[in-house]
């Protein structure tokens, strides 16, 4: 009964050690699917923190350019006036 009874303890621990290995697969599996996602993230917000600071360059630029422009309008628009009473005189 002894021989049985180690048989047993060994077909319990081969048992054991199989379904450890199969977890330990498993779960390393699931943690490097976890990591690739999370690079997936990292790219995407890299992305979009690029895009970001592309759309604020150039919201920068064109407010700059609108300020420039409405400078520009008011000194011509003063001329403009001045030209058309002097044309209504």
């Amino acid at each position: 009964m002894a021989a049985e009874e180690v048989l047993q303890t060994v077909d319990h621990y081969k048992a054991e050690i199989e379904r450890l290995t199969k977890e330990l697969t498993e779960t390393t599996h699931e943690k490097i699917q976890a990591a690739e996602y999370g690079l997936v993230v990292l790219e995407e917000k890299l992305t979009l923190k690029q895009q970001y600071d592309e759309l604020e360059a150039e919201y920068d630029s064109l407010k700059q350019e609108l300020e420039q422009l409405k400078e520009q309008t008011c000194v011509t628009v003063p001329w403009k006036k001045v030209e058309s009473s002097v044309g209504e005189n």
